[in-house]
């Protein structure tokens, strides 16, 4: 299309917004489009115009006008995204669900809360609370990403190890389709066999199929209380076998968090020096439940963490001594990228028994190609966060980069993982989809995307291997 024709669509496009969500909701100028052009990847391509939604029907309006338009179209919340799953590497139009976060209405009865999607994490969580509930899926990122973003890549955090991820944690959604039509999913009931679970269909589909505009979320009663403990090993096998023992338990952890040399060592650089030397794993682990049973977990996680290898396991006592516990974990994604000026974040998972010979395979990767790689993440259910740090000014390591990343997708795979536990595929991981997912399932994939966005205007470019 030559530029003067796309230039005086998106005019026409502008003016039909403006007189759907009104011109405060319309942005078009490129000091405001900017922003929005980019997600916690550090990839950027700046939209034609972005446009704020308060409420379904506006939604309903928007993606009509772009489906009339044939114009791209990619939701977003926060941008707290580490794949690329946001960035409008099209154009078109950004839709921003940021403003539709009306305080959660929370059914204590029913352990059921009705959410929009703008809504941040942890003000759900706070909302939940006053009700003596919370809402499982924890990302690191609880403060600043909203629940739209939590259900469009399923991101969980720590404790999906015992209470599941979004997909495990919805009853229903409201959503408008790809040309504009309004669905609702799922039921209010925790049981309903009826039809097909498209909710859990869109729940991780990064907005590709359809974009939610309220959900229906399964709260859980705050457990009575909590104790968290920090486990240093000389091997990662005896880590491996102490979360393997863990997992085992009849009272499952809440939390199972695995930190490795590297990171360690990273730790140690920023002003904890208090780690031994000697270790080369870490485990930080969180139990949870009824007072009267919080005696007996603790000589479980004891008998799982005990082993020759096991240099020291600190129980925290006080909410002081958890909150430092924990604080080195919470600190490291922010702290990598003080330390390389380039990172491909990566999330995926093994089973849990061989995540020796990840971490070992990932050495001898990251000898290979120059490229150092730490990992961490959650153990108990072997989602690793790997992190691959370069620097594009490196040619050797500039050039190394995807070749490493390459062989690590490979060595997940032949481990019997995935490449994706949480992060979603967005652009990093678009194109190596087709390692695991065989070519029949694919195809079945695209024609669902077809019947749910007939033009193919909601996040195109995402989640399909370019052909």
């Amino acid at each position: 299309m030559p530029e003067s024709a796309k230039s005086a669509g998106i005019d026409q496009l502008q003016v039909i917004l403006q007189r759907a969500v009104g011109t405060d909701n319309v942005r078009a100028d490129p000091g405001d489009t900017w922003v929005y052009g980019s997600d916690n990847s550090r990839r950027h391509h700046a939209p034609d115009l972005v446009v704020f939604a308060e409420q379904h029907e506006q939604v309903v309006a928007i993606v009509q006008a772009c489906h009339q338009a044939k114009s791209p179209l990619t939701v977003r919340g926060r941008g707290t995204g580490t794949t690329g799953g946001v960035v409008p590497i099209e154009g078109g139009v950004v839709l921003s669900l940021e403003r539709m976060r009306a305080k959660p209405q929370i059914d204590a009865a029913n352990r059921v809360a009705r959410v929009l999607p703008g809504v941040l994490n942890l003000d759900l969580q706070q909302a939940a609370a006053e009700h003596g509930l919370f809402w499982p899926p924890d990302p690191s990122s609880a403060a600043f990403c909203t629940v739209g973003g939590n259900l469009g890549f399923n991101g969980a955090g720590p404790r999906a190890v015992k209470y599941g991820t979004p997909r495990d944690n919805i009853l229903g959604l409201r959503a408008v389709t790809g040309d504009g039509q309004s669905l609702r999913t799922g039921v209010y009931t925790t049981k309903g066999v009826v039809g097909y679970d498209l909710t859990r269909l869109l729940v991780g589909s990064e907005g590709t199929l359809a974009i939610i505009t309220e959900a229906l979320l399964k709260l859980t009663p705050l457990p009575e209380s909590q104790i968290s403990f920090q486990a240093l090993f000389t091997s990662v096998e005896a880590t491996t076998a102490a979360v393997v023992a863990l997992m085992a338990q009849p009272l499952t952890p809440c939390a199972v968090e695995f930190i490795d040399q590297a990171c360690l060592q990273l730790i140690r650089q920023q002003g904890d020096n208090k780690l031994p030397t000697a270790a080369v794993a870490m485990l930080l682990i969180e139990i949870d439940g009824p007072i009267d049973v919080m005696s007996r977990a603790t000589e479980a996680v004891m008998q799982a963490t005990d082993s020759p290898a096991l240099l020291s396991l600190e129980t925290a006592k006080t909410a002081t001594e958890t909150t430092r516990i924990w604080a080195a974990r919470k600190a490291l994604s922010p702290a990598l990228r003080t330390i390389a000026p380039n990172k491909l974040n990566e999330d995926i998972v093994v089973p849990v028994s061989r995540i020796p010979e990840l971490i070992h395979g990932l050495q001898q990767i990251s000898e290979k190609f120059g490229i150092p790689i730490v990992n961490f993440g959650h153990a108990g259910n072997g989602n690793l966060h790997s992190n691959l740090l370069y620097d594009t000014q490196d040619p050797a390591q500039a050039n190394n980069a995807r070749p490493c990343l390459e062989a690590l997708f490979d060595l997940v795979l032949q481990l019997g993982g995935t490449l994706s536990g949480e992060h979603g595929t967005g652009l990093e991981k678009r194109d190596y989809v087709g390692r695991e997912i065989e070519p029949v399932t694919l195809d079945l994939m695209r024609r669902i995307k077809k019947q749910f966005d007939p033009r193919g205007i909601l996040n195109p470019g995402k989640m399909f291997p370019v052909t």
